[in-house]
């Protein structure tokens, strides 16, 4: 498929310090869009100048919530070089939400290729203080005007950037986590292993109400028992005990994290046994009683490694340390080094983008 390339006219203003910018609230230059219908297929890729979209108030996304979307980043180098991190595995991933939720299929390779040639375009947005990368986000849903519920016909793909400075605005530092028993985020055979906005709009309430206790975050438990644990807010989660490394398995309820994959790769080449399986909310609280829990921490694309320091469960509170623990530290270290190029790349996982056009 041809890719059309429009420049914008009126360049935008870059952040005087990325670093002040919040997390996704300003916004690159260009965009990338193409569109899909039954009769053309995916058609019309183009990268243009950043602009607001015009859909039809019944288009389906509104309505139904046919949307699906990823997450990655793109990092600058001390040598000035730009790279993104992973973005292969986030087009498969995004491949396999849009299949949960019947939205069209897409070509991996040229989505790929649409995000680099869309970043190289506009990589002086990319800033280069520490702690800061360019996000990325890709988007596909759904825009048949119809309100009847119907297999999906017509979509739209977008990627839009944006300069971001740390996910968590105190930086690097144990968070509190309140562990929630009444509502669920995902039941297996849902849409939990999918990224797609509902599961984030059903987040909101708990979310609500961990931030009115004084919480940071919120822990989920299984949609069927409300006994095993499963995810973190929007990020997987971690456990180090009695030196093992315990994380929730992948059952189908359970986004499968990139971080998390990488995670895992590098704590076993670290020598860590590392336990995917089923981990029940008993359990962690008796090794946060007995002293057994050493460390547990959250991991994701957007804050990379978020150490807990503080669980409550049922109105009680237990805290694990008012410091990063050395694991999560070492992780943290070790994969931003490898995504801003300070620390060696042994699995191939940096992927770089090429001077700008």
């Amino acid at each position: 498929m041809e890719l059309t390339i429009t420049r914008t006219t009126h360049p935008a203003e870059k952040p005087a310090d990325p670093r002040k910018a919040g997390f996704g609230t300003i916004f690159t230059d260009h965009m990338f869009e193409m569109d899909y219908s039954p009769e053309q297929g995916w058609h019309n890729a183009r990268i243009i100048p950043l602009e607001n979209l015009s859909l039809h108030p019944g288009a389906a996304v509104f309505h139904y919530g046919a949307e699906v979307f990823e997450g990655l980043k793109a990092y600058r180098t001390a040598q000035g070089k730009v790279q993104m991190f992973r973005p292969r595995d986030n087009m498969e991933r995004m491949r396999n939400s849009a299949e949960r939720i019947q939205l069209p299929d897409f070509d991996a390779d040229f989505m790929l290729e649409a995000l680099t040639k869309l970043v190289a375009l506009d990589q002086d947005w990319v800033p280069s203080a520490p702690g800061t990368s360019l996000y990325i986000r890709p988007v596909e849903f759904c825009t048949d005007i119809d309100l009847g519920l119907h297999n999906i016909g017509h979509a739209k793909m977008m990627i839009i950037l944006s300069p971001v400075g740390s996910y968590l605005s105190g930086g690097l530092r144990p968070v509190s986590i309140l562990i929630e028993d009444h509502d669920v985020r995902a039941v297996r055979g849902g849409t939990g292993y999918a990224k797609c906005g509902g599961n984030y709009a059903a987040a909101n309430r708990a979310a609500a109400k961990a931030e009115q206790k004084g919480y940071d975050q919120v822990l989920w438990l299984d949609g069927v028992h409300q006994r095993y644990i499963e995810e973190v807010g929007g990020m997987n989660v971690m456990f180090k005990l009695d030196g093992k490394i315990v994380t929730p398995a992948l059952t189908g309820s359970v986004l499968p994290g990139i971080t998390r994959r990488s995670c895992i790769q590098l704590l076993k080449d670290k020598g860590y046994e590392v336990e995917e399986r089923l981990f029940a909310v008993d359990e962690l609280i008796e090794a946060l009683e007995s002293g057994k829990l050493e460390e547990a921490w959250g991991c994701g694309t957007a804050a990379v490694i978020s150490p807990i320091g503080k669980f409550c469960y049922q109105d009680k509170a237990y805290t694990i340390g008012e410091e990063n623990g050395p694991t999560a530290q070492w992780l943290y270290d070790t994969l931003t080094g490898i995504q801003w190029g300070s620390v060696a790349d042994p699995y191939g996982w940096v992927y770089p983008v090429p001077e700008k056009p």
